[in-house]
């Protein structure tokens, strides 16, 4: 499962500053070569461990080598064991002008899925300690946040659990679940992100493990968020009090956004699969069948809000793939290919909105030529790219690879590069929320971060599309590019009695400004993502087996549609 272990072949060449001075070159490399020999092996022994000594020493703290053995501690059996490396290859030749040293260390690789199994254990740790059966980590102040009051990491994080393989983990967990999640409970909840965290999570934990509890649990939220549909124009009310069973928009507005109404496809479809209930699948594939025929959109790019009551598109003229729309671009694409590629509208809809894309939002910036997706005001360009847009190089790939056109691949690499570049042009090595690609040739960076989007949430998009495109090329540099990730999410949003933290200036490594809160969607979709990434176990949760769910993560449904591999 792990890659070979690597071997360094240093070459030291040792000679006197002086040596061009001399004549007699060969007979005093005699003479020196004489003295040695004189010397007794025990002599000779000590010199020779004196040098190796210094050697590794000096290797150990030249920063590119000191790399790999950062977090180890050497023991003593594993000094001596590299001394003895040392000494071994050491070769002093009678022949040679001057004094030659080999050496050839064996340097152990670093076992990333255990490094990704520690980061989940530690994040568990603080919400265990401090959190547990309540939906947020604060981890900074050791308490917790409370959003719908539903334990929502635990839920979020439980197929996770049973990937990485932590079966106590997963049982204390399961536990909880079992004897204290309730659904009768008098508040509301917002129906996108219960559906895809708690609904989701059940789903793919059902599926992973064949439990009938996890199955048994998302019927009865499903059946409870039913009520959210029940609006004049069969789109769905944002909020749903699953005690009462009565829905309603924001006290804002009557609007929903468009991500959140077509963004929960996938998981009723299968609920309505498992249970043989038809219901769940007739109201999500009726908002679809809407905004498939709705007038507004702008050659495949839809607004961002639609009205529960008149079912029509409002704030017509804004287009973006970032916050508000991300997610209704994935689910044509995802629910396509979970259907058995047998619904040609979300096929329809899906090509052309990329090619809307291509047509409108797709730019590159001025001084490197990055590839990026902005964002259109009213036939105004904002070069303007969320993170949340990095979903995108994945589902592409994802298209890609189940027969939709090659250029679908290439507009996929091009955005990878660019989402990694957002990540190592901050000095931190993570990623702000938003960043503003720079369009002047020749003109400073390529990304400029405005003050107020500095911060970073843990998100997993860009680790998702690194995934994607990893199983699909086999191209070592997206697990390096994760495990750069990874690391930097170690060194700057780690929280040492347990857990991680958002912060607030991706710029600033000396104070980024942690914010005190730990997603739920760290440990149920973005340490999923990483281990998935780093795992040689191709069929572990195989892209031609499983479709994909969820809008800002990954689920998997055994669907048993009928599903054509590509």
């Amino acid at each position: 499962m792990y890659p070979p272990s690597r071997k360094d072949f240093i070459a030291l060449t040792l000679s006197d500053q002086h040596s061009r001075s001399y004549n007699n070159g060969k007979h005093r490399r005699q003479s020196c070569w004489r003295k040695w020999k004189q010397l007794s092996r025990l002599q000779r022994s000590l010199i020779l461990f004196l040098l190796a000594l210094l050697l590794i020493c000096g290797l150990l703290s030249y920063p590119s080598f000191s790399e790999q053995w950062r977090g180890r501690p050497l023991s003593p059996l594993s000094l001596a064991v590299s001394l003895l490396y040392l000494y071994a290859a050491i070769d002093v030749s009678e022949h040679a002008p001057v004094l030659c040293i080999d050496v050839c260390i064996s340097v152990k690789p670093v076992d990333r899925l255990e490094m990704v199994r520690e980061a989940f254990r530690h994040a568990w740790k603080g919400y265990k300690e401090f959190a547990w059966g309540h939906d947020e980590l604060k981890p900074v102040s050791k308490s917790y946040g409370e959003w719908f009051g539903l334990g929502l990491t635990l839920i979020d994080a439980l197929d996770t659990m049973w990937i990485l393989g932590l079966k106590e983990e997963f049982e204390e967990a399961r536990k909880w679940v079992e004897t204290e999640l309730s659904f009768s409970k008098n508040v509301d909840v917002n129906l996108f992100e219960s559906t895809i965290r708690i609904l989701g999570g059940l789903l793919s934990t059902y599926h992973l493990t064949g439990d009938e509890m996890f199955l048994e649990k998302a019927k009865d939220i499903g059946l409870r968020l039913m009520p959210a549909f029940k609006t004049p124009s069969k789109i769905p009310f944002s909020d749903v009090n699953i005690g009462k069973g009565t829905a309603h928009p924001p006290r804002w507005t009557s609007d929903s956004t468009l991500a959140e109404v077509t963004s929960v496809q996938l998981e009723f479809r299968e609920l309505s699969r498992l249970t043989q209930d038809p219901q769940y699948q007739e109201v999500v594939n009726e908002v679809m069948r809407l905004v498939h025929k709705l007038p507004g959109k702008h050659d495949g790019l839809v607004p961002m809000f639609i009205n529960t009551n008149s079912g029509q598109f409002t704030h017509k003229g804004v287009f973006t793939l970032g916050a508000r729309a991300d997610s209704y671009y994935e689910y044509l694409l995802k629910q396509w290919i979970q259907g058995g590629k047998t619904e040609p509208d979300l096929l329809e809809d899906y090509l052309e909105a990329i090619e809307g894309v291509k047509k409108h939002l797709l730019r590159t910036s001025g001084p490197t030529k990055l590839t990026f997706v902005g964002e259109l005001n009213h036939n105004r360009f904002n070069p303007k790219m969320d993170h949340l847009v990095c979903f995108l190089p994945g589902t592409l790939a994802l298209g890609a690879h189940n027969g939709l056109p090659e250029d679908h691949m290439e507009l996929a690499l091009q955005l990878m590069e660019t989402c990694h570049q957002m990540y190592i042009q901050m000095e931190t090595g993570l990623s702000p929320e938003i960043a503003h690609f720079n369009l002047q040739p020749y003109d400073g960076r390529d990304i400029d971060v405005k003050p107020a989007d500095r911060h970073n949430l843990l998100r997993p998009e860009t680790v998702e599309s690194l995934f994607y495109l990893y199983r699909f090329t086999k191209d070592a540099k997206y697990r390096d590019w994760g495990w750069d990730i990874l690391e930097s999410f170690n060194k700057y949003t780690r929280v040492p009695s347990g857990g991680y933290t958002s912060i607030s200036n991706v710029r600033d490594p000396v104070n980024p400004g942690p914010r005190d809160k730990m997603e739920s969607f760290f440990l149920g979709e973005t340490l999923k993502y990483f281990y998935l990434l780093f795992s040689d176990d191709l069929e572990l949760l195989s892209l031609d087996k499983y479709p994909t769910t969820r809008s800002q993560g990954l689920n998997f449904l055994a669907v048993a549609f009928s599903m054509d591999p590509a």
